[in-house]
């Protein structure tokens, strides 16, 4: 079937150097002899219109020129319907294009829409929302909410919020059921993520895999500020998968596990992110792993 491609472009989003790109994504797709369209990503996030616009124009390839909450609006969208989608990253953390090894370059990342391969992911829903790789509660969650109220976007931006926060943070109560297993924990932050990256190279959920049908859930346990770097660092560089047991759990700093389903009681009611943007929080959050949600096109394996 020949391709044809829809591009859209946030206008809003992390990094500049859009007219170069829009000027690259033109000469490129229309060397190819590839017919294309290119479009404005909306704020509020509505994108229903795509399921009848690629029927009817027989849309192939959907590539988002944007950051990972831009992904996972188009995414949410689009679960089932035979189209791939591409990423040119653009945001401030870029972390489902990182997982993917999609490279960070725009023209690197344009040529990769033409020369690689679509091969499907898994996603998830928290609640009823969608989320293509990460969600957060607490912490995290308040530094996205803090982020997002600046006029100034950018890394060093989320640094300095990052840190601001780290100083004033206090942990959360949380209930978490999983696998029909109950326990209470007090945490600064909870990550349910399908990808290993938190951006940024930041890997949160170092063993996770976008197409292994499993969530990676890291606690962040109540501890003093100095043992919580420390036991970041250490997560971040090595963390290991373990079963939640009992007689162990209580002398853990962070605890880090897989599961495709579980259920988080917010009794603390910590803030929430999902996909790096802020969200509305609540008591109770149901989440399940979506299989094959979607196709992403990725390098080729080596």
């Amino acid at each position: 079937m020949p391709r044809k491609i829809l591009y859209f472009i946030n206008p809003v989003s992390g990094t500049k150097g859009k007219e170069k790109l829009l000027q690259l994504i033109k000469q490129k797709t229309s060397s190819l002899n590839i017919p294309y369209e290119i479009l404005h990503t909306n704020a509020q996030g509505d994108y229903f219109f795509l399921k009848e616009k690629i029927e009817q124009e027989n849309i192939t390839d959907i590539v988002i020129c944007g950051g990972d909450g831009t992904v996972s609006q188009v995414a949410g969208t689009l679960i089932d319907e035979p189209v791939n989608i591409g990423i040119i990253p653009m945001g401030s953390g870029n972390g489902l294009a990182l997982a993917a090894r999609i490279p960070k370059n725009p023209a690197k990342a344009l040529d990769l829409v033409f020369t690689g391969k679509a091969t499907y992911i898994d996603s998830f829903f928290i609640n009823t929302t969608f989320s293509c790789m990460l969600c957060g509660l607490g912490f995290d969650a308040q530094v996205a909410h803090d982020f997002a109220a600046q006029g100034k976007r950018g890394l060093a931006t989320y640094i300095k919020q990052t840190i601001n926060n780290f100083f004033v943070a206090e942990p959360y109560s949380f209930d978490i059921v999983n696998k029909g297993k109950s326990f209470n924990t007090s945490a600064y932050f909870i990550s349910i993520a399908n990808s290993n990256q938190f951006g940024n190279q930041v890997t949160i959920a170092p063993q996770a895999s976008l197409s292994d049908g499993l969530l990676d859930v890291v606690i962040v346990k109540k501890m003093s500020k100095l043992r919580l770097l420390w036991a970041l660092f250490k997560q971040i560089r090595n963390g290991e998968v373990d079963e939640y047991i009992e007689k162990t759990y209580h002398n853990k700093n962070i605890l880090y596990f897989q599961t495709p389903r579980l259920i988080i009681h917010n009794l603390g009611n910590a803030p929430l992110h999902i996909d790096g943007d802020p969200a509305e929080t609540a008591k109770k959050f149901s989440i399940q792993v979506i299989p094959q949600a979607f196709k992403l096109i990725q390098p080729l394996k080596k």
